[in-house]
């Protein structure tokens, strides 16, 4: 891996000149949306050696002559799609954001429209044995030749990296100066890089549920487990202050009683389909749902569950390099990583997915370095089961004055629409570039 200094040392390297994308043409997909193919660079070191389509599509301002400019929505995940996001989704932005910016948005490359590369992700990541830990090392790597066979040279360049290339792009054939970006979740690291590569053209960030790209393995497995219990926490704090529908009005029993009737073989769920469906009703979150959840555990009904979606491949292994050198050394990292109520940390389905990546990571961990003239607001919840409130607080350490944490004194992963004061700061800063104080909470 490279060392942050080598990486900055790579990332202010003069880019190998490549002939201008040409003006995409818009036409209408949606209401009131456009979309448009940008032919664009397979490997922005090698602009010659072969191009693919990133399918974009933009809103324009609902009211022209307040227009401010564009804001490049950068979609989550990995795996989301942008395109879908504008054509499905405008609720997620607010009335603000459509009214003052053309927004943009975009399937990232090996995402929805744009030359997607479903790969399979193993359905349950946890591993229990020496033999299991070599298997899984040997089927992660015949899924991903074929996958690559199937996919090409795009399968070696899919990363948050070249992305950002592709976000520049996007800017230059609108015909920006500067943009001003939202990102949520995963397409935050899309943001920060782009910070830290153009700092001259960002005219204002929101990173929303941010994603901390300087966590090792151990790290990274730990601050996930701690984001998922800190969730948990706070549920278990609500079901005994409403008298909730569980015995006792006691979650952690509960989760307690349905994880030994996992072990003794009487829930057909695993221990990690318990941790996965906890996990996707905190994202809401949806806490009587929940409630439902685990009552059907403990009567030995599966219940219905929502899993985290598996991520894209090769975006996720191509941007954190999770070296774990045997079975003896998972073992320890999952068990640091345990909880007082949940035995798995999430991370987990990210190590399991990227066990054995064959190839150098091309967008390796490093802390961020960014200095821009408008610091980037930073919105996170105090409970996000995904982005942890800890990975807020990295992040912020590490941008320092280039970098100002709003916080959502609640639960859920992704704030900015949360409450009348989540969405007034955020509006604010990005219409008028005025930036909260430090330490600026939101009540929930």
């Amino acid at each position: 891996m490279m060392t942050a200094s080598i990486l900055a040392l790579v990332l202010t390297v003069p880019p190998v000149a490549a002939a201008a994308p040409v003006p995409p043409q818009w036409e209408a997909c949606g209401s009131g949306v456009q979309c448009a193919t940008l032919h664009l660079p397979v490997d922005w070191s090698d602009p010659g050696a072969g191009t693919f389509g990133l399918r974009m599509a933009r809103h324009p301002a609902g009211d022209p002559a307040a227009r401010i400019g564009t804001l490049i929505y950068a979609p989550g995940g990995p795996g989301d799609s942008g395109v879908n996001a504008l054509q499905h989704q405008l609720g997620r932005f607010t009335g603000e954001e459509l009214r003052r910016f053309d927004i943009v948005s975009f399937d990232p490359r090996g995402v929805g429209a744009s030359h997607p590369m479903p790969c399979p992700a193993p359905a349950d990541p946890v591993i229990t044995s020496a033999a299991g830990f070599t298997q899984r090392i040997a089927d992660n790597r015949a899924a991903w030749q074929q996958c690559r066979d199937r996919y090409g040279e795009l399968w070696e360049h899919a990363d948050s990296a070249s992305t950002v290339r592709d976000v520049d792009a996007i800017r230059a054939v609108l015909g920006e100066r500067q943009i001003s970006l939202h990102g949520s979740s995963y397409g935050t690291m899309v943001g920060e890089l782009y910070a830290e590569r153009y700092p001259a053209r960002v005219r204002a960030m929101v990173l929303e549920s941010a994603i901390d790209h300087s966590q090792g393995t151990r790290g990274f497995l730990n601050s996930q487990a701690w984001a998922l219990q800190d969730s948990f926490d706070a549920f278990a704090g609500w079901c005994t202050a409403t008298a909730c529908a569980l015995p006792g009005h006691d979650a952690r029993a509960a989760y307690a009683g349905a994880l030994r009737k996992s072990d003794n073989g009487e829930l057909a769920r695993s221990a990690w389909e318990l941790t996965a469906g906890v996990h996707g009703q905190l994202y809401a979150p949806d806490y009587p749902a929940l409630v439902t959840l685990l009552t059907d555990w403990l009567a030995g009904r599966p219940g219905t569950i929502r899993t985290p979606p598996a991520p894209v491949v090769p975006v996720i292994c191509n941007d954190f390099g999770f070296p774990v050198r045997d079975f003896a050394s998972y073992q320890r990292l999952l068990h640091r990583a345990a909880t007082k109520d949940l035995r798995y940390s999430a991370g987990v389905l990210a190590i399991g997915t990227c066990l054995g990546w064959p190839q150098p990571v091309t967008n390796p961990q490093h802390r961020l370095a960014v200095h821009t003239r408008t610091p980037l607001l930073l919105i996170n919840s105090r409970h996000d089961p995904a982005t942890g409130y800890t990975w807020a607080l990295s992040i912020s350490r590490q941008l320092g004055r280039s970098g100002v944490l709003l916080t959502y004194d609640g639960a859920g992963h992704g704030s900015y629409g949360s409450t009348a004061c989540t969405i007034a700061t955020g509006d604010a800063y990005l219409t008028t570039l005025t930036v909260p104080e430090r330490g600026t909470v939101c009540p929930a």
